[in-house]
């Protein structure tokens, strides 16, 4: 087992971040409106549903490795490089590029822990870190896409 104060952190780090983006997502899913609704609402959607595998897949591999996930939404908002979503209806033109930038910094974050994993010698953490950077990195070229004129 590999388990640095290092690794524990920003592997919290990028869980917390998860955990509010998830949120996010949904409570976009829920406010969305305009042109769009349809398509955008059942994407958001898909992208919560992973996020939410993402999330279980992180912590579990911090508890393999003899780390402590965080787990409480005080902790969650504290550590997380994300900001809550809203209660007020949003068009997709709005929300998307949001989406796309906090899918971004999520593939940044898991690039940082796959690095501190890889010093550490973490190879499941290093494998898991690979995941989510292409589920993340994907989002973005999709949204970046659809955002086109």
């Amino acid at each position: 087992m590999t388990n640095t104060n290092t690794l524990n952190a920003s592997m919290n780090e990028l869980l917390s971040t998860l955990e509010v983006f998830y949120h996010k997502l949904q409570s976009y899913h829920w406010y969305v409106k305009g042109h769009a609704f349809f398509t955008v609402h059942a994407q958001l959607e898909s992208y919560y549903d992973e996020v939410k595998e993402e999330i279980d897949e992180v912590a579990e591999a911090l508890l393999m490795i003899g780390g402590k996930p965080v787990s409480t939404l005080k902790e969650f908002l504290e550590l997380s490089k994300v900001t809550e979503g809203g209660d007020v209806y949003v068009r997709a033109s709005e929300l998307l590029p949001v989406v796309r930038d906090d899918f971004a910094l999520i593939a940044k974050l898991a690039e940082g822990v796959k690095a501190t994993a890889d010093r550490e010698g973490s190879a499941l953490v290093s494998a898991k870190m690979d995941d989510v950077i292409e589920s993340a990195s994907k989002a973005v070229w999709m949204i970046s896409q659809s955002l086109m004129d």
